[in-house]
């Protein structure tokens, strides 16, 4: 029997008891719990819950019916509010033990819909004879076998009823067992599904993916290598996938392997805040670091600023360009291509002097950038953060060594019922 202090970074409950730290899934903070020890080492050990003999107030009943198998969510008996005020306490936890940094003003978290927010997915594909046949879902916890999933809180509905007739699909194919992956990508006007293929559909195969599209207005795409190889198999000339943030007018045109943010409602709240963080002035020179399709960069330059987009992907900076163009912002935006996460004080002056900065990492964060920063400017750093601890990591060389206020930061809750915590800090010279 232990006692829970805390969660850690995967939703486990955190207690301490002969000397070692357990990690046990499925218990809440301030909760008394027997459990069952998987995994020991020296140090800790890894265990699942047996009974709660004293429950959280914040314990709720999972949505879900395969919550617990399924690997896609880890805190669904955790009220969702109480998630939001978990992850705010992970980012300050790790911002001061890991960085030595204290946020100055906590900003009020973002957060949105709980249910059928994911606009983004990796469905994992496996024929297994002995469950019936093929399966398609999230990895099962801690293992390597596909959940045998009938329908999943978390993405939209429509696309939850599919997971079945998915299966058939596959089931039919005669290269079912070279598809390993179907990807999901949903865009404004068009529901993309992407089949990773390891061969290439004969003809019959073609014919029944055409009528699944047909029959269940989707648009299905082949990728028979990277996702560079990716292309519409029906309908070819459907719309192409796009999404509008309305406040500032501007449309992004992406594929469906391209990354955006995976929580639709959430996104155009999350570029409002950066974007009123940096406080983008006309003709002030900004740069947009790991740019992607320009998300932050577009709406930046709607304000009237220059904006320079960095990018280590050549695909993205062309259609970043092409998306500046659509939006007729060619003329205030420049995307370049370069290797951030190898970046050298000369070649980030090679593009010149910013006045503020935009920096959006993927989980490493942006270590080798936040090393080169010296002199005068950039006076202002909007970060938004994918892991709480690269950021804490670059904070404290910002604050501790560069000359930088940690003036606030937040999280927003892209990714309920998971323990993925993203976050948005805004720094300033002292």
């Amino acid at each position: 029997m232990v006692k829970i202090e805390s969660l850690d970074q995967d939703g486990r409950g955190v207690a301490r008891a002969g000397g070692r730290v357990i990690f046990i899934e499925g218990a809440l903070p301030g909760e008394v719990v027997t459990y069952t020890s998987f995994r020991r080492k020296p140090k800790f050990e890894v265990a699942s819950v047996e009974t709660v003999l004293h429950a959280s107030s914040q314990r709720i009943t999972p949505r879900c019916p395969h919550f617990g198998v399924c690997g896609g969510c880890s805190l669904q008996h955790l009220d969702p509010l109480g998630q939001v005020a978990v992850k705010q306490r992970k980012l300050e936890d790790d911002l001061w033990h890991i960085g030595r940094v204290r946020i100055e003003t906590v900003l009020p978290a973002i957060y949105g819909p709980f249910w059928g927010y994911r606009y983004r997915a990796r469905l994992a594909v496996r024929d297994v004879p002995k469950k019936g046949g093929v399966l398609v879902g999230f990895h099962e916890k801690r293992s390597s076998y596909v959940a045998d999933m009938r329908s999943c809180e978390v993405i939209p509905p429509r696309i939850s009823r599919l997971l079945v007739p998915l299966r058939s699909l596959v089931e039919a194919l005669s290269v079912k067992r070279e598809v390993p992956q179907i990807e999901l990508a949903i865009a404004d006007r068009v529901d993309a599904l992407v089949l990773r293929v390891l061969r290439m559909p004969d003809a019959a195969d073609a014919a029944l993916l055409r009528d699944f599209a047909e029959t269940h207005d989707v648009q299905l795409w082949l990728q028979p290598q990277g996702p560079a190889s990716a292309f519409p198999l029906h309908p070819v000339n459907a719309p192409a996938l796009s999404y509008r943030l309305e406040e500032w007018g501007v449309e992004i045109h992406f594929r469906p392997t391209d990354f955006i943010q995976v929580n639709h409602a959430l996104n155009p709240v999350l570029v409002r805040r950066a974007v009123a963080l940096l406080d983008p002035k006309p003709g002030e020179r900004i740069g947009d670091l790991f740019c992607g399709l320009g998300n932050f960069s577009l709406p930046v330059a709607r304000q009237g600023a220059h904006v320079t987009g960095l990018e280590g992907s050549a695909e993205l900076v062309g259609r970043a360009t092409a998306n500046a163009c659509l939006n007729g912002l060619g003329d205030r935006v420049q995307f370049f291509e370069t290797d951030l996460f190898k970046a050298e004080p000369d070649e980030l002056r090679a593009f010149g002097q910013f006045d503020k900065l935009v920096i959006d990492p993927p989980r490493d964060g942006a270590l080798a950038v936040v090393q080169c920063l010296d002199g005068p400017s950039p006076t202002r750093i909007v970060y938004v953060s994918c892991n709480p601890a690269t950021l804490a990591r670059d904070a404290g060389i910002l604050v501790n060594v560069k000359g930088y206020r940690l003036q606030a930061a937040g999280i927003v809750n892209m990714f309920p019922h998971t323990s993925h915590v993203e976050s948005i800090a805004v720094f300033a010279r002292r």
